[in-house]
């Protein structure tokens, strides 16, 4: 399984890159996809989505505009999880619904555990994350 990721060094700076590279390796290992992925980090909200998207075929959108990285690793982390839910089928066997019900719950629940396990092995990202200096 492959990951691609797109317009890193147009958002974020040597240091946040590291720490995007490294979240990622985290989710691979946490979370396993068989299939590859695309994660696009983006300035501009696309269609209706609020603050990430997953698309079809393994394509996940991650709005970072005045965010704190943080916040952007928990809507990775969110649609990331959709995106296991859609490889192993768990999608295909809970109703969703945008607000609420087993899919949006797991999604949620699961990305708060991996942003705190992510900040317990790797503390020295903390002020990184909150945009502290």
């Amino acid at each position: 399984m492959k990951v691609k990721i797109q317009n890193t060094k147009k958002i974020f700076d040597s240091n946040q890159n590291v720490l995007l590279l490294n979240f990622i390796k985290f989710l691979q290992d946490e979370v396993h996809l068989k299939d590859d992925v695309v994660v696009n980090f983006t300035l501009e909200r696309i269609g209706d989505m609020t603050t990430g998207v997953r698309k079809k075929h393994g394509y996940i959108i991650v709005y970072c505009k005045d965010r704190l990285l943080i916040d952007v690793l928990r809507t990775l982390s969110h649609e990331w999880t959709h995106e296991y839910q859609d490889q192993t089928g768990y999608t295909k066997k809970h109703k969703h619904k945008d607000i609420g019900g087993t899919i949006e719950n797991m999604a949620n629940s699961l990305s708060g555990i991996l942003i705190k396990k992510f900040q317990k092995e790797y503390p020295e990202y903390e002020t990184l994350m909150y945009g502290e200096k």
